[in-house]
């Protein structure tokens, strides 16, 4: 397995499935009640999604497959605008013709998906412009909402990002609790690798003590957790005179005023939790 999984696109079922949860948590209590009363059963709109912001998207596909849900085949979607491109306040990102109450319907579900992947991607894309040139490449993590994490991910790469581990099956992460419970860093280290050694393995420390111990096992990822820009940069030496194929993480409280600061280092990587936790949405409206 490779150090760093990449998504190839969003993932259908997955987002079907969140689509449908969405669509169920809206029609809990009975249909569409608003649209019901107020818009005549053989009404069809035009209809665009429309950018209020600077930004990236992402998802975009979710506007078919959540009026598929709603509507079946009735409907023409029209998308102008793909996955990781930039848009602008006034961009129409797509176009719709379809029955007005299932549009209605369909509204706020094909609105959340769309502007919290595009608010990943867009945040990404400044993390990514922030560090361009230096080397080093914007990581996320699992800090992800539950059953968001595909979706949240693929935003990721759409902003240019590249996705930290998936799940604790598919790379092993050591922690500072794991060294902890193991009775030392080098000690988890050869714990895991006897006990998995065809599944790559990332390392934190939280000194260069640590670093220091760990590099004479030739890891092939450390983690450099709150280390200030003084420390990464000894980091990075120590790195290149003891194990110049180990790979190095910044990690824990990067800010985007920073960041460059840490890539300019040498790391290999910036991981950013906050990408997928709080990043806020891309205003996209849905205009008639």
């Amino acid at each position: 397995m490779d150090a760093v999984t990449e998504l190839s696109g969003l993932d259908e079922r997955t987002t079907r499935g969140l689509i449908r949860t969405a669509l169920q948590e809206d029609l809990k209590y009975g249909p569409d009640v608003t649209s019901l009363a107020t818009v005549d059963a053989t009404q069809r709109s035009a209809a665009k999604i429309v950018s209020r912001a600077n930004g990236v998207i992402a998802a975009i596909d979710a506007v078919q497959w959540t009026l598929e849900e709603v509507i079946a085949d009735d409907f023409e979607v029209e998308v102008l605008v793909k996955d990781g491109a930039f848009v602008k306040p006034g961009t129409v990102v797509a176009v719709i013709e379809a029955p007005t109450r299932g549009l209605l319907t369909a509204e706020r579900t094909l609105l959340n998906i769309v502007t919290h992947a595009s608010g990943i991607a867009s945040a990404t894309r400044r993390w990514v412009d922030t560090i361009a040139g230096t080397g080093a490449r914007i990581r996320d993590s699992r800090k992800t909402m539950p059953g968001l994490r595909n979706l949240q991910k693929y935003a990721v790469t759409c902003g240019g990002g590249i996705n930290h581990r998936h799940g604790l099956g598919d790379e092993a992460l050591i922690k500072d609790n794991h060294v902890a419970a193991a009775g030392g860093v080098v000690q988890a280290l050869e714990r895991v690798r006897r006990a998995y050694p065809e599944v790559k393995c990332e390392i934190e420390v939280d000194t260069l003590e640590q670093l220091d111990a760990v590099l004479e096992h030739k890891p092939e990822l450390v983690m450099l957790d709150n280390f200030e820009v003084w420390q990464t940069q000894i980091a990075v030496q120590r790195r290149s005179q003891v194990s110049p194929a180990t790979q190095l993480e910044s990690s824990g409280g990067l800010t985007l005023d920073v960041a460059r600061d840490y890539a300019s280092c040498g790391v290999d990587f910036l991981a950013v939790g906050a990408l997928t936790h709080s990043s806020p949405v891309l205003d996209l409206g849905l205009d008639f």
